[in-house]
């Protein structure tokens, strides 16, 4: 398999380029499929919020 440049791809190989397409397909595929009600875009960007805000208070020494 050819070599693929770090400024193009962030993977080494053409292999691993179409490895990693066939999951990321499969996954939205079967998400696509799926019956499940997934999760409210509100909690998402609650959770999201959250993780963000708990990060810059220990960037900025504030705590945890």
């Amino acid at each position: 398999m050819p070599e693929l440049s770090p400024i193009e791809s962030e993977f080494a190989t053409t292999e691993e380029a179409e490895a990693y397409d066939r999951w990321f397909r499969a996954k939205i595929e079967a998400r696509m499929k799926s019956t499940d009600p997934g999760m409210p875009h509100d909690e998402v960007m609650a959770e999201i919020r959250e993780m963000l805000e708990s990060k810059r208070r220990v960037a900025t020494g504030l705590g945890s």
